[in-house]
């Protein structure tokens, strides 16, 4: 009798142990299999900014494992839209463009319409954009105390350039060339700003992390890039100032 009893605890004790572990190899499994997924989610995300044509103001983007992200809400503030829900089902709405939008006619002569030329604006929207980069990237390596290089602003700077020169062969209309003048502007103030980091960093001048907090120049950057943003969401030229 108490042979079978010895006998029946160790085939218990056996069981449970070979249960417990099946459990620990499947949720090692469950572990290694979600692992890339976890990577995924919290690598850090890439930030952009959206601009609607026709609606004046900006999109805040969020670049998270290869694909883009926008508020819904805020989408439909910026287009004027409205959302409703239907079931399990979310119906967004967008407004169309305001209708006072310049239309620029092919039969027209270039040189006298009121808006921008299609090809000034798609390379205007471009330069916005490395500029944005240039600076986003000048303002993290301050930030997190990285030395700022000669040779690594001039990979911005040499990009700018380039695009400068595609914006400036395709403004024709009237409205293009005075939204180049402020292009200009944007791109020298860049300049500038980088040029004062590169040669701190060459006299070996200490840098504060804070640097470009209230900055005078970083903030005239900033609000220019405002400005030839809401131009170029309205088709209109209209010169507020900033990029002066």
């Amino acid at each position: 009798m108490a042979n079978s009893q010895r006998r029946a605890a160790s085939t218990e004790a056996h069981q449970r142990h070979s249960r417990g572990s099946r459990l620990a190899l499947v949720l090692a499994l469950v572990f290694f299999s979600t692992l890339p997924v976890l990577v995924k989610v919290f690598a850090a995300p890439q930030n952009r900014t959206l601009v609607l044509t026709g609606h004046p103001g900006e999109l805040a983007v969020t670049e998270l494992g290869g694909r883009y992200y926008v508020d819904i809400e805020a989408l439909m503030r910026v287009a004027n839209g409205s959302l409703a829900f239907k079931g399990n089902q979310m119906v967004l709405t967008l407004s169309a463009p305001t209708t006072n939008t310049p239309v620029i006619s092919s039969e027209a002569n270039p040189s006298t319409t009121s808006g921008f030329s299609k090809d000034f604006l798609r390379a205007g929207i471009e330069e916005m954009s490395v500029i944005r980069e240039w600076r986003s990237g000048l303002t993290n390596a301050i930030r997190q105390g990285y030395p700022v290089t000669e040779e690594w602003v001039a990979s911005f700077r040499g990009h700018a350039q380039q695009n400068l020169r595609l914006v400036s062969v395709a403004a024709t209309t009237d409205a293009d060339r005075n939204a180049l003048r402020l292009l200009n502007n944007e791109f020298n103030n860049m300049k500038k700003l980088s040029d004062r980091f590169v040669e701190a960093n060459r006299s070996l001048t200490y840098v504060p992390t804070n640097a470009l907090d209230d900055d005078p120049l970083d903030q005239k950057i900033l609000n220019c890039a405002h400005s030839l943003a809401a131009m170029a969401a309205n088709n209109q030229f209209v010169d507020d100032g900033t990029c002066q």
